[in-house]
């Protein structure tokens, strides 16, 4: 079977920033494929799309330009927050990464840029905005998603969201 929307894929993978060899993240030192419902935003666009039409077994690697991952690097995306929306406001110095709730109720990783007496100046960024990342990936089952998989945007079960 071939991966297309609304299947389920399992797969391995490890990123790298492109001219680099340090590995980002990788789902091999976890022992564990990622399962994903393809066509359901679980992916950044570019992996989706190099996922799509691939098979079990299928191992390859792929360039995804900032536009395809995590965006262009804004210079504007800048925030001044209360230091009250952050957990351990106190203990958070430039250059660290945190999370925060957005206004609609979504979490947000944020890179502390300034902290002050009872603001803290973020850089809203994702971390890997603006750079060009190599992935290199291994199908490992591609299958149907079952109805309730399809009806709740996610993979159910192993590797996947458990309710």
């Amino acid at each position: 079977m071939e991966a297309a929307k609304n299947s389920v894929v399992l797969f391995h993978y490890t990123v790298t920033e492109q001219g680099s060899s340090e590995a980002i993240d990788t789902s091999r030192e976890r022992g564990e494929p990622l399962a994903v419902l393809l066509g359901h935003g679980g992916l950044i666009p570019g992996v989706e799309r190099a996922l799509e039409g691939r098979k079990a077994g299928d191992r390859f690697e792929v360039t995804i330009a900032p536009g395809d991952a995590y965006g262009e690097r804004r210079d504007d995306a800048t925030q001044r927050v209360p230091k009250k929306f952050f957990r351990d406001a106190d203990r958070l110095r430039p250059g660290m990464q945190t999370v925060l709730q957005t206004t609609d109720g979504q979490q947000r990783v944020v890179t502390v840029s300034k902290v002050g007496m009872s603001v803290i100046d973020v850089d809203m960024n994702h971390p890997l905005a603006g750079k060009s990342l190599n992935f290199d990936l291994e199908v490992v089952e591609v299958r149907e998603a079952s109805e309730e998989e399809r009806a709740h945007g996610h993979v159910h079960g192993p590797g996947g969201h458990h309710h």
